[in-house]
This record gives C-alpha cells, sequence and structure tokens, in this order.
C-alpha cells in the first residue's frame, strides 16, 4: 500500500478543488501524506483538463515519465482522473497499460475504494460513472487551517457551447442542495475560514433544494452566505451571461461582503461567432449586463473569457471583439486560440483561416488587454482597498502579501498581528498587477 501521494492538477479551480478532495481521502481512508516530489510518492495522480487542445497529448507525456519511475519501483501505481479520464475512459489504459486507476470528476471520492480493488485484484480500476452530487456526501470534511478557501456549490453544464467538452465529461447541470452547502462552509469558518469562493461550472446556475422543499436561486445562496457572521468576503466563479439576473445584479449592492469583481466569460464581441458557438446572447444583452453592473456598482472589476479565432472569424468579426474590449473596459481577462475539442458540434466545421492570422490577432488582443490592466492597476495609486493578507512573501523578506476584491496582491512590512485578516490599506505604489499599500489606522 503507498504511503505517500502526489497530485499534478491540471486547469480550472474546480480541478483544483477535486485534487483537495482527492487528497483528503486518501489521507482519511488510505492514511497517505502528500508530497510535491514526484520522485518520493507512492501513488501519483494527474488530475486532468480537456478544455485545450491536445489535452490528452500531454497527459500521456507526463505518463511517459512516469513510466520510468514504476519501471525502477514496481510498487508505484498511477492514477489518472479528471476531465481526460472521463472523456477518453478505457482509452487510457489500452495506450497506457501501466496505468493502475482511471476516475471521473463525479467520481472521485472513490478514489480510496478503487485503489484498494487494484490492490486485491491486481488489475487496472476504471470508474467514470456520473452520480450526480454522491461525492458531496463521502468527502472528508475540509480540515485545513487558512483564511481562503473555495466551496463547489453544482456540478456539470447544461449549456452545450459548441466548442465546449465539459457537458460530456462533467455531465449536466446539477445544484448541491441548499443545507449542504451551507454546512461545509460552516465547518470551515471553524478552522479559520473567512474569505469563500463558490464554485460551479455556471455558478450562478445555482438551483439548490432548502430544506421546505422549495428552490433556491444562486442570489438566494449568496445571501444566505452572507449571514455567516465568520465569513468577511464572498467570491464566485465562474459565470454565465445567460443567468446574469437582475436579482444576482443587486446583490452586488445589497450585499457589502460580495467582492467588487465578477468574471463574466464574453467569449466574442461578433454576433455571429456568439451564435456560432450556441452562447444565446448577443453582444448588445451581454452589455446591458454590464451596463446593469456598473449601475449598482460603479467600482466594480470586469475580467472575462475569450477565444480568438474560432472556425472562419472575419477580421471584421475579429474587430468586433477588439472594440468591445476597449468598450467595456476589461481588466486582465482570459484569451485563448480556438483549439477544436474531440466530438463537440464546432471540431466539424470547416475552417480556412491561417493559424498565422490567428495567432497575430491573438497578439493583438492580449497586448491591447495587458494594457488595460496596466491602466486599472496604476488607477488604484491612492484608493483605498479592503485586503486579505493570508501567507508571507517567499521572495521578499519580512513581506506579507494579501488581495484586493479584484485579486491585486499587495504587499506591506511585515506584520503578524495581521495575517489571515482583512485590513484597509491605501495603496502607496502601483506596477503590473502588484501593488504596495500603507495600512490606515
Amino acid at each position: 500500500m503507498a504511503n505517500k501521494y502526489y497530485i499534478k492538477t491540471f486547469g480550472c479551480q474546480m480541478n483544483e478543488y477535486d485534487s483537495e478532495k482527492i487528497g483528503a481521502v486518501l489521507s482519511k481512508k488510505n492514511q497517505l501524506t502528500s508530497t510535491s516530489d514526484p520522485n518520493e510518492a507512492d501513488l501519483i495522480i494527474l488530475n486532468t483538463c480537456s478544455i485545450r487542445e491536445k489535452a490528452e497529448v500531454k497527459v500521456f507525456s507526463d505518463l511517459g515519465r512516469f513510466r520510468e519511475l514504476k519501471a525502477s519501483n514496481p510498487n508505484l501505481r498511477i492514477a489518472v482522473g479528471g476531465c481526460v479520464a472521463s472523456q477518453e475512459g478505457e482509452n487510457i489504459i489500452k495506450r497506457a497499460p501501466f496505468v493502475d486507476l482511471v476516475f471521473g470528476p463525479q467520481s472521485l471520492h472513490r478514489v480510496s475504494d478503487l485503489l484498494n480493488q487494484r490492490e486485491i485484484s491486481g488489475k487496472p480500476q476504471i470508474d467514470i460513472s456520473f452520480p450526480e452530487i454522491e461525492k458531496f456526501d463521502h468527502l472528508p470534511a475540509d480540515e485545513s487551517t487558512r483564511s481562503s478557501a473555495s466551496v463547489s456549490i453544482m456540478e456539470g453544464c447544461s449549456k452545450y457551447c459548441s466548442f465546449c467538452v465539459v457537458p460530456y465529461t462533467r455531465g449536466e447541470e446539477i445544484s448541491r442542495p441548499l443545507e449542504g452547502v451551507l454546512n461545509e462552509i460552516v465547518r470551515l469558518t471553524f478552522n479559520g475560514v473567512s474569505e469563500i469562493t463558490l464554485l460551479g461550472q455556471n455558478v450562478n446556475a445555482y438551483r439548490g433544494v432548502m430544506s421546505n422543499g422549495e428552490i433556491a436561486d444562486f442570489s438566494i445562496l449568496l445571501e444566505y452566505v452572507a449571514e455567516i457572521d465568520e465569513i468577511k468576503r464572498i467570491r464566485f466563479t465562474t459565470s454565465h451571461p445567460n443567468e446574469m439576473t437582475d436579482n444576482l445584479i443587486n446583490c452586488f449592492k445589497s450585499i457589502d461582503k460580495l467582492a467588487k469583481a465578477i468574471h463574466l466569460p464574453m467569449q466574442s464581441g461578433s454576433d455571429r461567432v456568439l451564435s456560432a458557438m450556441k452562447r444565446n446572447y448577443t453582444s448588445i444583452e451581454y452589455k446591458s449586463i454590464i451596463r446593469k453592473l456598473r449601475k449598482v456598482c460603479p467600482d466594480i472589476s470586469l475580467t472575462s473569457d475569450f477565444i480568438i479565432g474560432f472556425p472562419n472569424e472575419t477580421d471584421l468579426e475579429f474587430m468586433s471583439t477588439l472594440n468591445v474590449m476597449k468598450e467595456l473596459e476589461f481588466d486582465y481577462s482570459y484569451s485563448f486560440l480556438y483549439s477544436p475539442r474531440p466530438g463537440t458540434p464546432a471540431s466539424y466545421i470547416e475552417d480556412n483561416i491561417l493559424n498565422t492570422i490567428k495567432q497575430q490577432r491573438l497578439e493583438v488582443f492580449q497586448n491591447l488587454n495587458a494594457t488595460q490592466g496596466r491602466k486599472y492597476t496604476e488607477s488604484m495609486k491612492g484608493t483605498v482597498q479592503r485586503v486579505l493578507f493570508d501567507h508571507y512573501s517567499v521572495k521578499k523578506k519580512d513581506t506579507l502579501l494579501g488581495k484586493t476584491d479584484n485579486n491585486r496582491v499587495v504587499e506591506i512590512a511585515s506584520n503578524s498581528d495581521l495575517l489571515n485578516k482583512f485590513v484597509s490599506v491605501r495603496i502607496v505604489q502601483a506596477e503590473e498587477k502588484n501593488l504596495k499599500g500603507e495600512i490606515l489606522a
């Protein structure tokens, strides 16, 4: 039986959350301890993501390196979890027979049982089933002591954007009961958590059953979380424009604990491209949401996701995306070249645009976004920000680091009395994404 486990995590915050839970299961049920060095691990887990192109290629590349470790240590166990595992299933074992476990995002709570069955049978174990939200009833409580933590409130996605593989790897949208989410958050506060991030593929599509049988939407969940005294700041990601209800928008005015920042993927500024992506909103409708948000919360920070080079994107359509970036003044956002995912509707579209042109467009877009991000950072100089200081700098001695509502890192001279506390800080220096501040009396 293994003594130490090593997890390599790919992709989004949902995967980061899942990796933490995998570790918790292994620690509690198999008495394993974590290591950051795969060379000393007895169990290696790749928690994979299938959003980007060639994700499975990267996984098999890593597996190739770990195969050498297994050759020198026959007792080493190797597992593949996450979305690539869900997508590829038995093909992983066929291509890499030395892999011992394959499990999907919905069956990660069974990793201990799979490991035990592998030892008993001597054969690889596969579980890529979709048992809805069963895993949340079987995951150990988070016992780590920290000031910030994430809580997954739902699983899957039912939007079926033409470019995205998530509905096929994580299943349909299914929300956890309201009481279960609140109980997990309350337990986290016992360990010192004061900032919570609510996670979901489309987190604002949350529809959780309440104890009285009624359904709570996302705005109601936020109101309940805000009533927990120990929670001082609430974040959430990732949102979908189609679920930005007026009630949710008004939360940015009525809930002081809600961070004045939102990540709201737009993907494109072109209505034709948005339609081809099956996003089910227009550029004007997206802009209307932003106007409403800025009306109730004028200083809200807006970040987004953009896909550049969707099949047959024209110069004019790219310019529409570039123009909306300028018009809405997005802060530092994420942008990627379109990459076809196997089996998705968009992967069957014949594309006539040269890759060199797409690369040029991405560079132009990212340069504009970097300029706007720097401008936003500079505008914060002289402002007073709410900062949670949660760790010390590794590179700078006697320096304490924390984050603002809009996820900018702020550094101050070390003061142990401020660790894991929210503090009002005046920004005295601003550069790129980093800020220096002074504590207000």
